[in-house]
């Protein structure tokens, strides 16, 4: 089960990530990662309350990283509890996304860009 709110706030859109993103609910995360990108140029990726993410998961990020750079968009995940942040060192995602332990840090971030 997986549920994901968004808000834009100063021109940075946010996404909050609850639950297990896996195969069936991957679509989701997808969808509203899809909409993000779409329509904005700044966004973070709160994930402080997802408690598991399964490969299908990690690959809707992977999707999306051509489209980030072809269109320069930030892009910053945050508040990963240690059994997602492993997920996401173990496939080499940590070196090509943006990961930042807090908001403020991701906010931070995204100016320094």
């Amino acid at each position: 089960m997986i549920d994901i709110e968004s808000k834009i706030e100063d021109g940075i859109c946010e996404l909050l990530v609850k639950g297990e993103v896996d195969a069936s609910s991957s679509i989701h995360l997808d969808n509203s990662l899809s909409e993000a990108l779409s329509s904005n140029t700044k966004v973070i990726v709160d994930l402080s309350k997802l408690e598991y993410i399964s490969s299908a998961g990690l690959g809707v990020f992977m999707s999306y990283l051509q489209q980030i750079e072809t269109d320069d968009i930030q892009l910053v995940l945050f508040g990963m509890n240690e059994k997602v942040m492993e997920v996401f060192q173990i496939l080499g995602l940590d070196q090509l996304i943006e990961i930042r332990e807090s908001k403020s840090e991701a906010l931070t971030a995204m100016k320094d860009a």
